[in-house]
């Protein structure tokens, strides 16, 4: 089952280390076979205070996802967003095709 890597970024402080980390990140991704879904962009809140960005970024398996992470090309990059941003990160395991709401129910 595919994976995501979803991270709300409430705040981001534009400069040097965010760019270095835009230039990077994507060649971290390249081996685990991730992939952006949804990077930033126009939103529409419709309940809530919605405050911020978000980042999906799939992967094909929670394996990938959790290699992607702790991998040393993505660590050496880590702190250059962590120490710009403001947000969190969560890894979740997608459905299998064909899921439905009530398959929650057992």
């Amino acid at each position: 089952m595919p994976a995501y890597a979803i991270a709300h970024i409430r705040e981001t402080r534009f400069g040097d280390a965010i760019v270095e980390y835009l230039k990077r990140i994507d060649d971290t991704l390249r081996p685990f076979e991730g992939v952006y879904r949804v990077h930033g962009g126009p939103y529409e809140p419709l309940e809530g205070d919605w405050q911020g960005d978000i980042v999906i970024l799939e992967f094909p398996s929670m394996t990938q996802a959790r290699a992607w992470y702790a991998s040393p090309a993505y660590q050496a990059i880590r702190a250059l967003r962590t120490a710009n941003t403001e947000g969190e990160l969560i890894l979740v395991e997608g459905v299998a095709p064909g899921h439905k709401g009530v398959d929650l129910l057992g």
